[in-house]
């Protein structure tokens, strides 16, 4: 029963991390394998269906959209437009929340107390509704959905980070670090972050997700990035 577990386990792993792979390679090397520009027009193939339907053709493999632009090289350029978002929010968000967590949960008292009070404050507010409020303050764009992102997610880095830094602070070696003389910077960098570096990846790694759902919901509502704007281009 155990080796099937893990079969599966595994079935899982390679089936997701497979997925992401070609995500992440649709991202970087989009000019190259889309067939046509996301923005190029062809008004004889408005609403073309896909291949495998009635009237499809190979020219267009997933069909065209409203404008006559085709759909599977939007799709492959949207990767680019995910991959970007989903990394640099989610990295801006990370280094924020890390370093109140940090601070908060190393030094304790009253800046502690300053931080966390801030913390539920701005948890408070409903995520989307927190980000379109900032968006339309911004405006609209790729890097100001990502600094709305950040500005907003900052707050789930440093909630959790900031009990588990509270426990690494705890243990013996952190107190003989402090002992022999070590600055504060000095014993948060060399003996409390390296003990925290999991659960911030594993928190990292959660946001990246949460990233890419933020900014579908933000385009849905046209508040993200523009459909006529993708990074990069051929």
């Amino acid at each position: 029963m155990m080796g099937r577990n893990y079969r599966f386990a595994d079935l899982g792993l390679f089936i997701g991390g497979s997925f992401a792979a070609l995500v992440l390679i649709c991202g970087i090397f989009a000019p190259w394998i889309a067939p046509y520009h996301p923005n190029d027009q062809e008004l004889l193939y408005i609403l073309a269906p896909p291949v495998w339907a009635e009237g499809g053709t190979a020219e267009h493999l997933f069909g065209t959209d409203s404008l006559g632009r085709d759909t599977l090289s939007r799709l492959i350029y949207g990767a680019r437009t995910a991959m970007t978002v989903a990394v640099a929010a989610s990295f801006g968000a990370m280094l924020l929340g890390a370093f109140f967590a940090h601070l908060a949960g190393y030094f304790g008292g009253w800046v502690d107390w300053i931080i966390s009070r801030t913390v539920e404050v701005w948890l408070s507010f409903p995520p989307v509704v927190l980000s379109m409020l900032l968006i339309t303050g911004l405006g609209i764009g790729i890097d100001k959905v990502i600094l709305a992102i950040v500005l907003v997610d900052w707050t789930r880095f440093c909630r959790v980070l900031r009990s588990e830094v509270q426990v690494v602070r705890g243990q013996d070696y952190v107190a003989f670090a402090r002992l022999i003389g070590l600055s504060h910077p000095r014993v948060i960098m060399k003996e409390i972050f390296p003990a925290t570096l999991p659960m911030l990846i594993t928190l990292l790694s959660l946001q990246m997700g949460i990233s890419v759902v933020v900014e579908a919901i933000l385009s849905f509502v046209a508040m993200g990035v523009p459909s006529d704007v993708r990074p990069g281009g051929r």
